[in-house]
């Protein structure tokens, strides 16, 4: 028997809201079968029901379960469906608006000195909403992190024996500069503390600092490593929460020891190195806490750090498919705040439901100068790629409105531009 596809549904409360979440999911769900045909990336901001107008501030039919490839995702323009042959999962949350708090620790001999060395979020956070819908990656990246999230907890929930099937809880995202690494991580933790509201009431990020935790006190930054993990046991310690620890740049934490034992890098380098290690094998038996890390230079980084890493995703540079969604996300934006003066041909495209073979073949001819566009920024990192039209605009518009034929070939001048003086 062939099972229903299941649509995820994320339903944002207002501060004031005070339904309960069962009976705010049953408004959701008559709301949602009223509408008929629903559609992924679909943002609802106007009901018919008053209650969820008093409650809700948003409702986002997010992505199918199952869906890995960008390329099959955007060929599919039956992207339709009716409630009633797709299984739905309803999530109710609400959002902290108070943004990062600065962590500081006692660092020295006699820890006389106090150090910033982490960032804390409560989650969900309003400083990465939108974040994991912004990000467009050829394969199933974000899928397959969400898989292996629901399988952590799975694994943990049937109380699986570690001994026998092992997993650590860790995550390593690798590649080169201004790809996203640290921007998924984050909105994947945002995303994680979605998804799981119904078992834990928030969830928490610590970003750790990593050069922060290296002292200038010899023999000091192994003793500093501990007593940051130690700030994030006290943190696992409240089984309502989930806890997700960045670690950005890792390689500064875990460089190869091989190096130190040569006499290249100090001998502190190894004590720290070890600390890690220790540290993330006394994380394991805790259910409610995941490791995320990325890393620009992974030869540098320890190979028993490596063995530890339960998936190693290299995010690589995107792809002319990748580029040519993001820059119709950009547009679509600029239309919709008035700077690029509304077009009806591109309004009533769904950038979305536009594969590229597609998009090659329609007539729009913005479309196919967006497209030639699209060829000429491959090499560009999706960091550059977001400011190409903020530059195209700075650099070549320098008006309050213009016209999107005007816009586009602003864009291609801005990445003429910008790759002249990468060269």
């Amino acid at each position: 028997m062939k099972m229903k596809p299941v649509i995820n549904i994320e339903i944002l409360r207002r501060p004031t809201s005070v339904i309960s979440s069962r009976d705010l999911k049953s408004h959701v769900e008559q709301e949602i079968h009223n509408i008929g045909k629903i559609e992924p990336g679909t943002k609802l901001t106007q009901f018919s029901n008053k209650v969820l107008t008093d409650n809700v501030e948003i409702i986002e039919i997010c992505e199918l379960d199952g869906e890995n490839n960008l390329h099959e995702k955007l060929a599919d323009l039956k992207n339709e469906f009716y409630p009633k042959d797709v299984v739905c999962r309803y999530h109710v949350y609400r959002m902290n608006r108070e943004g990062a708090q600065l962590e500081c620790m006692d660092v020295g001999d006699n820890g006389e000195e106090d150090q910033p060395v982490a960032h804390h979020w409560i989650l969900p956070s309003s400083d990465f909403h939108g974040l994991w819908e912004s990000l467009v990656y050829d394969c199933g990246v974000k899928e397959n992190l969400l898989s292996y999230m629901e399988a952590t907890m799975l694994f943990s929930d049937c109380g699986v024996d570690t001994n026998i099937i092992s997993w650590n809880r860790l995550v390593l995202l690798y590649g080169p500069p201004g790809t996203g690494k640290t921007s998924l991580c984050k909105a994947l933790a945002h995303k994680l503390a979605i998804r799981t509201g119904s078992r834990y009431t928030h969830g928490q990020l610590v970003e750790i600092n990593s050069h922060s935790l290296f002292s200038k006190y010899f023999s000091e930054s192994g003793k500093l490593v501990v007593k940051m993990f130690d700030k994030i046991k006290e943190l696992i310690e409240d089984n309502n929460s989930l806890v997700c620890v960045l670690i950005d740049e890792v390689e500064s934490l875990t460089r190869a020891r091989e190096s130190s034992m040569s006499g290249s890098e100090p001998s502190d380098l190894i004590r720290a190195v070890n600390s890690v290690l220790t540290q993330i094998d006394q994380m394991r038996k805790y259910p409610n806490v995941m490791i995320l890390t990325t890393s620009n230079i992974t030869e540098a980084i320890d190979v028993a750090f490596l063995d530890r890493a339960d998936i190693k995703q290299y995010i690589g540079l995107p792809s002319y498919h990748a580029i040519f969604i993001i820059y119709m996300s950009c547009i679509k934006e600029l239309i919709r705040v008035n700077i690029i003066l509304s077009n009806p041909e591109m309004d009533s495209l769904t950038f979305g439901r536009l594969s590229l073979d597609q998009g090659e073949k329609e007539e729009n001819k913005n479309v196919q100068r967006l497209l030639a566009v699209s060829r000429l920024s491959v090499g560009l990192s999706g960091r550059m790629l977001r400011k190409v039209p903020f530059l195209a605009h700075a650099l070549f518009v320098k008006a309050r409105t213009v016209s999107l034929d005007a816009f586009i070939s602003a864009m291609e001048s801005a990445v003429i531009h910008q790759k002249h003086d990468t060269k």
